[in-house]
């Protein structure tokens, strides 16, 4: 996972985790990365120091890289994607086709979670069809 320090259009700041360095770009192109105090699609990355590693063990780097108040944070991010996926049904990569139905009225409403490329979701959101990323979260922040 890469970890960006972001800015919006306000100069609000805030952190943005993504799986590879394009991430960041893609979804700032989708539309689906937005500040979280105010909404603002216009974000861009903000200048930080780099990591380096060193000898120290995992559980220091974590404690020294995340304080309490972001853990909170963290944890109830990863209480609330897991709350959402436990409510909904995991169709997987049929996620598009599913959700066409469900907006066409060709199956029952329900909750659905599931895979999407961007086009796809591009697609679906020029449809009318409402869809929103879960985010990725770092599976040892507590």
């Amino acid at each position: 996972m890469i970890r960006y320090s972001l800015v919006c259009d306000n100069v609000h700041g805030f952190e943005g985790w993504f799986s590879e360095s394009a991430d960041f770009d893609r979804q700032v192109e989708a539309g689906f990365l937005t500040c979280p105090v105010c909404g603002s699609a216009d974000v861009s990355k903000s200048l930080m120091a780099p990591s380096v590693s060193t000898a120290r063990k995992k559980e220091e780097k974590q404690a020294v890289a995340m304080d309490l108040a972001q853990k909170q944070v963290m944890a109830k991010l990863k209480e609330a994607v897991a709350a959402i996926k436990a409510s909904a049904e995991d169709v997987g990569e049929r996620f598009p086709e599913e959700a066409r139905k469900i907006h066409y009225g060709e199956a029952d409403a329900r909750g659905i979670v599931g895979q999407a490329s961007f086009a796809d979701v591009r697609e679906l959101l020029d449809e009318g069809i409402e869809v929103a990323p879960l985010p990725v979260l770092p599976e040892d922040a507590n």
